[in-house]
């Protein structure tokens, strides 16, 4: 049974029992900063089981792309060396929110296995968690399975949570018994890792949250996530024990052979790249680009590590790319998204794969020179760090290099050499609990902003110091949950509203809104007078001015990200944005600078949209119908079945859950005020608008004042007087030349050609340039390499304060006297550094007074060479 059609009659199964089917969510979490990506069926699912939301359904199917290769779940060393480790996967499963529970999944799930899949029942294995016997009793006494084929497992493998904190409980796993002819022991033996007993299906019962401080609350509503691996049911199905022999890998892995002249199909490096091309694409669809940092990095160590596994067959680079179309071919029926980003993913992989080629030569002779003489088997945890910090080598890329020469990395000296940047990281990141701030309440706060800004509320919790307490004191800091609230809550990129809470003599001046998972508005502030209490009726308004400033940013990125698009191309995609009173942030996707020409046609194509004076229009509709009619969705949110669209007349039209203007009149004027590139792949703009642009229109003419000033002349002359000094420039540039020209002919008055020596076959000049700047001793090493055909020259020279040593070779001679040796060997005289190519090298000194010493050093060093 192929594997499409085993995806298929999953779905199919649960549906004929009413589960709504689900489409797979992004490979990166809506609006979920406790993970790095989604590594489960049941994460798009995680509120649904928290009951922070509800859904017109209480049962659902789906086949989820998942990723593990960072944080917890992380299996990306194993991946091409056992049979069934991926970094990208798919996981089937049916879920309950609070209908059904044990009983029925257990039935779906064993009706699925031996009537849909018709699998031997004296093949299949079970376990469940050890003190569940409610689960027990249902396998053994009402499904009938052989206590012989059953056991009760601990809550290392029979307790599932997705995360640190967040819905968990006991589970249940049905394994396959691929049959004796592999070594291995049933589920709970000490041969229970072999290749025989195989896993296949994990139900999990949901019963608990759990909390970051380890705390178990039982869930409103007791639920199931299940999930079954779509390729080890494949190798099940297909009569094989290893899941890159499944059909799904087969033409894959037959383009790699191809691409890398590679014959051997099972070869571990070829099984590498099949399955990180699979990641690799799917997480470029997803929105994720390489880069330095949280899921970028991540990408970029997947992508590293296929490009060498590749260059160990013999692929040529680039070569990467050229797998994305295979992969189109076998998984675009399935997800049509990846056909439509096929040239994207392509483009983003080879420039990727182009620049880590620049750094893996160097990196890997490194890694060479620095083990050459290890006694003993482990690489130091310094070389670890100094091939990540300088080369860009992941520490789990240095190890697989490592693995291949017999060698184990100290992970525990790298660690602890990483631990200030780590720490850093940690501070820095956005993967870590939202459990903050948690303020339990009955129902979630009413949102009214959207048509008020001040209006009446009843106060339903207050925080002070991490604590909830029934009333609050003057001149303390709190955060207050309300029953309504015109504050905008932090969200889309859009800061919360500031804003004041009055009762009687209380007030409290808010300086930023959040919205808690459970639905609450979570109001930070300083109670600045007066007293405050649990239930008061308090008076709520929210800043007018902040409030109008920051809608008229916002509404300006919708107008701006559609502009791009027009200007740039459809690839273009939000990566992340910035909105708040004073200026406007926008990250996407553009592999290149955008030019003046272009920043000037995106400006003036929104500026247009602000002076036609568009009425900005909000609607509720469902999310099918939005995406229909052509709504963006933007990275890395997260959305329901009805979403709200904000349409501005027919140039643009998104998902938005923010705050806007009525009309785009109220925008004012558009200006950008910077354009730069923030990670490989994405772009970054800075705007302004209303009297932000005002503002920063001023302070540029002022300046512009003050550089005429500087001039001597007048604002409109500023150009003319500018070529007429850079003519000045060019002319003294010109007389600079020839002045250098007249000293690269000698030194002190003394002719240069009188100090060549005969060294073997080898014409060398060494001598020191007193004043010579950089492009003086270029000069004066091509002209003596123009003249001599054996030539090796090195010359000093103290340059811009700095003690500079430059060497040169003929091109005839340069593999058998490398100028980059040559300068190596004589500035580490002199505790100096440098390199270069073979032809031509610099590198310095600390100290002046060696100058003369490193070159004196160069005979002795050619007559050694030429042995």
């Amino acid at each position: 049974m192929k594997t499409a059609e085993i995806r298929q009659r999953f779905l199919d199964f649960f549906a004929t029992h009413e589960h709504a089917k689900v489409p797979s969510s992004s490979l990166v979490p809506g609006n979920d900063p406790t993970l790095l990506f989604t590594n489960a069926g049941m994460v798009q699912f995680k509120d649904l089981f928290l009951g922070n939301e509800q859904a017109e359904y209480v049962r659902a199917t789906s086949s989820q792309r998942c990723v593990r290769a960072g944080g917890k779940h992380n299996d990306l060393e194993n991946v091409g060396y056992t049979a069934r480790h991926h970094t990208f996967f798919e996981m089937l499963g049916n879920f309950s929110f609070g209908d059904y529970f044990k009983r029925e999944a257990i039935q779906f799930a064993w009706q699925f296995l031996t009537e849909e899949l018709n699998l031997p029942k004296e093949k299949l294995w079970v376990t469940v968690y050890e003190e569940d016997d409610e689960a027990a009793d249902i396998w053994l006494n009402e499904i009938g399975v052989s206590p012989d084929q059953f056991a009760r497992i601990g809550a290392k493998d029979n307790f599932w949570a997705m995360g640190d904190v967040g819905p968990c409980g006991p589970c249940s796993e049905i394994f396959y018994d691929h049959g004796e002819q592999y070594w291995g022991g049933p589920p709970g033996t000490p041969e229970e890792d072999g290749d025989r007993y195989i896993e296949i299906w994990n139900l999990v019962f949901m019963q608990y949250d759990r909390a970051a401080d380890g705390t178990l609350t039982p869930l409103p509503k007791p639920s199931v996530d299940t999930g079954m691996g779509l390729e080890r049911i494949a190798a099940v199905m297909q009569h094989v024990n290893n899941n890159y022999e499944i059909d799904l890998f087969d033409n894959l892995i037959g383009q790699i052979c191809k691409v890398v002249g590679e014959k051997d199909r099972k070869h571990h490096s070829v099984r590498v790249i099949a399955d990180h091309i699979r990641s690799c694409a799917f997480l470029i669809t997803d929105g994720v680009l390489p880069s330095n940092e949280g899921r970028g990095y991540v990408l970029r160590r997947i992508i590293r590590r296929a490009v060498r596994h590749g260059y160990q067959l013999g692929g040529e680079s680039p070569f990467f790319y050229q797998l994305v179309q295979a992969l189109a071919d076998e998984m675009g029926d399935a997800y049509p998204e990846l056909r439509h980003k096929q040239a994207e993913i392509e483009n983003v992989l080879k420039k990727e794969e182009l620049r880590f080629a620049e750094t893996l030569d160097q990196g890997l002779k490194i890694f060479e020179q620095k083990t050459a003489g290890l006694s003993g088997d482990v690489v130091p945890g310094d070389v670890v760090f100094m091939l990540y910090d300088t080369y860009g080598f992941p520490a789990d890329l240095t190890a697989d290099v490592a693995r291949e020469r017999d060698l184990t990395i100290d992970q525990e000296g790298f660690e602890a050499l990483m631990e200030q940047q780590r720490e850093r990281a940690r501070k820095s990141s956005q993967f870590g609990s939202q459990a903050d701030v948690k303020i339990e309440v009955e129902s979630p706060t009413e949102f009214v902003g959207y048509d008020e800004l001040q209006g009446g509320a009843k106060v339903l919790a207050v925080q002070v110091d991490g604590q909830e307490v029934d009333a609050a004191t003057g001149d303390v800091d709190l955060v207050l949950v309300l029953d309504a609230t015109p504050f905008y809550a932090e969200g889309g990129g859009q800061v919360g509203d500031a804003g004041t809470i009055r009762n009687g003599d209380a007030k409290i001046v808010v300086n930023d809104c959040r919205k808690a998972p459970n639905g609450a508005y979570l109001h930070f502030g300083k109670l600045v007078s007066g007293k405050i209490e649990r239930g008061a009726n308090v008076e709520v308004v929210v800043d007018s001015e902040s409030r109008f400033a920051t809608q008229a940013n916002h509404s300006a990125t919708h107008l701006l990200h559609a502009a791009l698009k027009m200007v740039l191309g459809a690839h273009v995609q939000q990566k992340g944005s910035l909105v708040d009173p004073e200026r406007l942030r926008f990250d996407f996707s553009h592999d290149a600078p955008v030019t003046p020409e272009q920043l000037a046609e995106i400006e003036s194509l929104v500026n247009t949209e602000v002076f036609n004076q568009q009425d900005v229009c909000s609607a509720i509709m469902p999310i099918d119908e939005a995406k229909a009619a052509g709504a963006e969705a933007l990275f890395g949110e997260k959305y329901g079945a009805e979403v709200r669209t904000i349409s501005m007349g027919k140039f643009s039209l998104e998902l938005c859950g923010g705050t806007h203007v009525s009309n785009t009149s109220e925008i004012g004027l558009f200006k950008i005020t910077s354009e730069s590139g923030v990670a490989a792949g994405v772009r970054r703009i800075e705007a302004v608008t209303r009297k932000g642009a005002v503002d920063w229109s001023n302070a540029q003419l002022a300046t512009l004042k003050q550089a005429a000033g500087l001039l001597k002349t007048d604002t409109s002359s500023i150009v003319k007087r500018i070529e007429q000094l850079q003519g000045t420039v060019k002319s003294l540039e010109a007389e600079k030349k020839k002045l250098q020209s007249l000293i690269a002919s000698g030194s002190g008055g003394e002719d240069l050609a009188s100090k060549i020596k005969q060294v073997g076959d080898v014409s060398l000049l060494t001598a020191v340039l007193d004043g010579a700047d950089k492009d003086l001793l270029r000069q004066t090493i091509d002209q003596f390499k123009d003249k001599h055909a054996n030539g090796v020259i090195v010359l000093g020279a103290e340059v811009d304060g700095k003690v500079k040593l430059s060497a040169g070779v003929a091109k005839g001679i340069s593999k058998q006297y490398p100028a980059g040796k040559i300068i190596q060997h004589i500035t580490a005289i002199a505790g100096g550094r440098g390199g270069g190519r073979p032809d031509m090298a610099e590198g310095g000194i600390p100290d002046a007074k060696q100058i003369q010493a490193c070159l004196d050093a160069v005979e002795p060093w050619l007559t050694e060479q030429q042995g």
